[in-house]
């Protein structure tokens, strides 16, 4: 009997051990999705199989991505666009992800005092041109004025983007209002991508695009799942040290929001992308910000916001956030992190 009883835990281990399967780890890198680079990493039984997820994943932030668009019309879609070219004309009919994700600014607007305002669009548009000009033709850069920053700002109320639920419609009573949703739509897109595929049985992926961090469970490892190494970019372009440190996350999202990229110089001085509502002009106390929490849509909001705000009122804003982290660089260099920051680091930051 006990021959019979060790033969058939055999038969069963083998059988256990053939049913196994193997997962190998790939890598996918696309352009075109909110104009950046997205890279997705995942684990796999076959090439085949990645390659159809990462293609579903594609069409899904392709879809967010056309909804969010200010400078392009597609067909059969209403957009940003169109509600922005139907300010003070006419309510525009919209999906209903593009209502939620509005919705989801517009609270963040509050929850953030109005450092993350969507309906800036009409002052970002003009740091965005002087900016293009800046960067095409050197010699001739140069600020806005401020009488065109300030004409700009009386068409900024958060007020003025009357959303209709029930009937699914977006109005800006506003005719000189402009939405310009770059602070949280790549985020919220991230987010709701990684739910979507959650839910759909994914346990096991990495979502990057353009910086934006997503993860979705941790990664397989030798001692069962193990979380995601993430570097975050050292902001100091002349470093040896391309990262400033690395961070481990399991289902946690990464996003960063600095002015070390997108910037343009006039008489020597760097202005960078991220406005300040409260002074139309560049922030520039701090030359990156780094959010950790669960929501990258959350986070998203939050890189602005905190990056616009000063270091102690940031700081006091985070530690009054469950489950938020945050990280500072200041222009001197220094590392600033908050209480919670440490449990994630996997290298230690260099103060």
């Amino acid at each position: 009997m006990k021959r019979l009883i060790i033969a058939l835990l055999a038969a069963l281990l083998l059988i256990a051990s053939g049913c196994a399967k193997k997962t190998i780890r790939y890598q996918a890198e696309f352009l075109g999705v909110f104009d950046t680079v997205t890279t997705i990493v995942g684990f796999s039984e076959s090439k085949e199989e990645f390659t159809a997820l990462v293609g579903r994943i594609k069409d899904k932030l392709t879809e967010y991505h056309r909804l969010c668009d200010i400078y392009h019309s597609y067909e059969g879609i209403n957009n940003i666009k169109t509600i922005n070219d139907n300010a003070g004309i006419a309510p525009v009919k919209v999906d209903k992800e593009l209502i939620s994700l509005l919705l989801f600014a517009k609270k963040q607007y509050y929850a953030t005092d109005g450092k993350t305002n969507i309906a800036l669009g009409s002052v970002l548009r003009i740091w965005h041109d002087y900016r293009e000009k800046g960067i095409s033709d050197p010699l001739s850069a140069e600020l806005p004025s401020r009488k065109l920053l300030e004409q700009a700002a009386r068409h900024t109320d958060i007020e003025d983007i009357i959303i209709d639920t029930k009937a699914s419609t977006v109005y800006l009573s506003d005719s000189g209002m402009s939405l310009d949703v770059g602070a949280v739509a790549k985020g919220y897109a991230i987010e709701r991508t990684a739910r979507y595929f959650e839910g759909d049985g994914v346990s096991s992926l990495l979502l990057d695009v353009g910086g934006n961090v997503r993860a979705i469970g941790g990664k397989p490892g030798k001692n069962g799942m193990e979380p995601w190494n993430i570097g975050i970019k050292n902001p100091d372009k002349e470093s040896k040290d391309t990262e400033l440190c690395s961070v481990l996350i399991s289902g946690y999202s990464v996003v960063s929001s600095g002015s070390y990229e997108r910037y343009y110089t006039v008489n020597g001085t760097r202005y960078n992308h991220i406005i300040d509502p409260s002074t139309l002009m560049p922030a520039s106390q701090f030359t990156d910000l780094t959010i950790i929490c669960r929501d990258s849509g959350l986070a998203d909001a939050l890189s602005t916001a905190v990056f616009i705000m000063p270091l102690e009122m940031g700081k006091k804003f985070v530690e009054g956030l469950n489950g938020v982290e945050a990280l500072w660089v200041t222009g001197t260099g220094e590392v600033i992190y908050s209480k919670g920051f440490k449990s994630f680091l996997k290298v230690t930051i260099k103060e």
